[in-house]
C-alpha cells in the first residue's frame, strides 16, 4: 500500500502531457466528451461487476452533479482548453495546483480556521509562484496566451469548487455510483460545450487512440480506483500530501516527451509554488 500515493500522483500528473499528446487530432470537448462517457460506463460495471451499485438519493444527486460540473467539467474542459491554446502542460499543472491553498484560505475567511506562520508563509510562496510563470502571458498582447490562461483559471476555480462541495457533502457520496453519475453529467456538459464552439473534429489515428484510451484508464477509472483503495484503508491525507509532487513531475514528462522547455524563471516559479503548497498542507501530517 505504500507505493499507491506515489502511483497516484504518477498517474494524475501523465492527465496534463496526455491532453497535449491528444489535443492535435482532436477539438478539446469532444476529446473529453468521449473519455468521461467511457469512464462513466467503465466505472458502471465494475460497480455491477462489484456489487457497488447503489440507488443515490436525491441529496447525493445534487451534490454529484455539481461535483460534475466544476470537477470534471470545468477542471478538465478548462485544463484541456488552455493546452488547446498553447498553454504548457507544466504550467497548467502549476497553476491547478494552488487548489489546496484556496481551499485553506477559504476556510480560514469562512470556517475560522486557525492559520500557522508556516501557512502564511506557504501562501505567500504558492501565490508568487504562480504570479512569476503566468507574468509572461499577463504582460503579453497575445490573444491565444490570455484565453489559456483564463482557460486555466476557470480549472483552478472549479476544482477548488469541488473539493468544497465534497467536503460540504461530508464524503457520504457512495464514489463509484457517485463518480459514474458525475461523469454523465460531465459528459452533457461536455457536448454541449462542443456544440456552441463548433468543436467536434476529430482525426482517429493511432496517436489519439492511444492518448484517449491512457486517459480513460490511467486517469479516468485507474487513478480513480487507487483513490478508492486509499480511501478505504484511511489513508487518504497521503494523497493530499503528495500533490505538491505533480508540477515538476508534469514538467520533466512534457521536457522528455514533447521537448518543452522551460525558463529559469518558470522553474523559480514552479519552486516556489511546490514549497508554497507543501507549507500550506503540512497541517495534515501528523
Amino acid at each position: 500500500m505504500n507505493f499507491a500515493p506515489i502511483l497516484f500522483v504518477a498517474l494524475w500528473s501523465t492527465g496534463f502531457v496526455g491532453a497535449k499528446y491528444g489535443l492535435p487530432y482532436s477539438d478539446p470537448f469532444i476529446f473529453l466528451a468521449i473519455r468521461v462517457a467511457i469512464a462513466a460506463l467503465l466505472l458502471y460495471l465494475y460497480a455491477r461487476v462489484t456489487n457497488g451499485t447503489k440507488k443515490l438519493t436525491a441529496s447525493e444527486l445534487k451534490f454529484s452533479a455539481i461535483v460534475g460540473a466544476t470537477l470534471h467539467f470545468a477542471y478538465l474542459g478548462g485544463v484541456f482548453y488552455g493546452i488547446s491554446q498553447g498553454v504548457p502542460a507544466a504550467i497548467a499543472a502549476t497553476v491547478t495546483s494552488l487548489q489546496p491553498i484556496l481551499v485553506t484560505l477559504i476556510g480560514i475567511k469562512f470556517l475560522g480556521e486557525r492559520v500557522h506562520s508556516r501557512q502564511i508563509v506557504g501562501l505567500i510562496c504558492g501565490f508568487s509562484g504562480v504570479v512569476i510563470v503566468l507574468s509572461p502571458a499577463l504582460t503579453s498582447s497575445s490573444a491565444l496566451n490570455l484565453k489559456g490562461i483564463i482557460a486555466i483559471l476557470i480549472a483552478l476555480a472549479g476544482s477548488t469548487t469541488a473539493t468544497l462541495v465534497q467536503k460540504k457533502s461530508g464524503g457520504a457520496i457512495p464514489l463509484l455510483a457517485g463518480t459514474a453519475f458525475q461523469y454523465v453529467i460531465a459528459t452533457i456538459l461536455f457536448l454541449i460545450a462542443a456544440y456552441f464552439t463548433n468543436g467536434f473534429h476529430i482525426t482517429w489515428s493511432g496517436k489519439f487512440i492511444f492518448a484517449i484510451s491512457w486517459l480513460v484508464l490511467g486517469l479516468s477509472v485507474g487513478a480513480i480506483l487507487i483513490l478508492l483503495t486509499l480511501l478505504k484503508h484511511g489513508s487518504a491525507a497521503k494523497v493530499s500530501s503528495l500533490l505538491y509532487l505533480v508540477p515538476p513531475v508534469t514538467a520533466i514528462e512534457a521536457y522528455f516527451l514533447f521537448g518543452e522547455k522551460l525558463s529559469e524563471i518558470d522553474f523559480l516559479g514552479i519552486a516556489l509554488t511546490v514549497v508554497g503548497v507543501f507549507l500550506v498542507m503540512r497541517k495534515n501530517q501528523p
